[in-house]
């Protein structure tokens, strides 16, 4: 089968290239781009990519519209910290010669504070990135964006490594970014937070992915994440009780 490897990107020239290097068996890559000011579109064309510019649409609308963008109906969908590991190109390959199922999950495997992470909530983190178009989109989320299936997926052997390369200053602002992002969309739904959702959320996050998930075996990197990942689920809350509060003063 052949395949088309998609990525959105937004100033991410300094990430791409081991990005684009991890996937040269791809028949093609796609590289839908939001106005980058960093020369990433030139980079990626540099490297063969087919480029594709596109406004904004939040993070599901614009993945799908990359995956549409495709010549092909299998697509591999990456980021561009992302890297595919010897192993998993291996076994994707492998898989694209006969097909079991539309849908593959790929084991993800996170670098934070220079270790990679293999416990905790940061691994295996099974991500159904290969997939046959037809039957698999991603949904139109602007944030915590999903893919779309009804099939039983097969998975794949090797990890899918993600190594943003950022500092925690700038991780941190990301994630202040994703929490403002998820609060707007759970009150969008209609959904509401309290003192319960503040006070137990982070405290059941911490429970299950440090002890249940053995996030204690990734040292102080694997503390630092989990903490991190514990003040964004009270911060998400925080935010839509703001949310809530502004609505009632109108």
């Amino acid at each position: 089968m052949a395949l088309s490897v998609v990525l959105i990107t937004h100033n991410a020239a300094a990430q791409l290239p081991e990005c684009l290097a991890s996937v040269a068996f791809a028949d093609e890559v796609v590289v839908v781009d939001s106005g980058s000011g960093d020369g990433t579109a030139a980079l990626a064309a540099r490297y063969g990519a087919r480029v594709v510019t596109k406004d904004w649409l939040g993070f599901g609308r614009q993945k799908q519209f990359a995956v549409e963008q495709a010549a092909h109906d299998w697509v591999l969908c990456l980021d561009a910290d992302e890297r595919v590991s010897p192993e998993l190109a291996a076994s994707l390959v492998r898989a694209l010669h006969a097909p079991a199922t539309p849908v593959y999950l790929m084991a993800r495997c996170n670098r934070f504070l220079g270790r990679w992470l293999r416990h905790g909530e940061g691994y295996p983190d099974w991500s159904p990135r290969l997939f046959d178009r037809r039957h698999a989109r991603w949904s139109d989320d602007d944030v915590h964006e999903r893919v779309l299936y009804a099939v039983s997926p097969g998975s794949l052997e090797g990890d899918l490594l993600h190594e943003s390369g950022e500092d925690l200053g700038r991780y941190l602002e990301k994630q202040n970014r994703y929490t403002a992002l998820a609060a707007q969309e759970l009150h969008r739904r209609g959904q509401r937070a309290g003192i319960a959702e503040l006070a137990i959320s982070p405290l059941l996050r911490f429970f299950k992915f440090y002890l249940l998930r053995l996030g204690f075996l990734d040292g102080l990197p694997g503390l630092v994440h989990i903490s991190i990942g514990c003040m964004n689920s009270f911060m998400k809350y925080a935010k839509l009780i703001e949310l809530q509060r502004n609505q009632g003063k109108q």
